[in-house]
């Protein structure tokens, strides 16, 4: 039984560094390292729009945009932008799928319009870079 457990206390030790590897995100050239967050999952396919056409459809339509993240904004909330506009996007940190992403690399967001009142935000399910 203590050896068991000895060696059960000695795998939990040596796999605590594995455990703090850092599994991608958005890069914030200006934030500091440990606001990394973990990877994400591939959600369904949308119809590719731009952030203005997003803004005149209907709530929890699909769509894919495509641009860049330009920072963030909140735990989850990111600025993102194309050629037609800028948009809040909510990427949950599981999303991410050990991705890494700065402000230069293009992305392919798919996600679930969510609109309120006076806003529109897309609830981000797949993040993937694109050339």
């Amino acid at each position: 039984m203590k050896k068991t457990a000895a060696l059960f206390a000695i795998a939990a030790l040596v796999s605590t560094p594995v455990l703090a590897v850092n599994n991608g995100g958005f890069v914030d050239p200006n934030a500091p390292a440990a606001s990394m967050q973990q990877g994400g999952f591939n959600g369904p396919n949308g119809s590719v729009v731009t952030v203005k056409q997003a803004q005149d459809l209907k709530d929890d339509s699909w769509v894919t945009l495509r641009g860049n993240i330009d920072k963030r904004t909140g735990d989850e909330d990111y600025s993102f932008h194309d050629a037609s506009g800028t948009m809040t996007v909510e990427i949950d940190h599981k999303r991410w799928q050990g991705l890494s992403v700065s402000p230069a690399d293009n992305v392919e967001l798919q996600g679930k319009l969510d609109k309120d009142f006076n806003s529109v935000e897309l609830d981000v399910k797949s993040v993937r870079k694109i050339q």
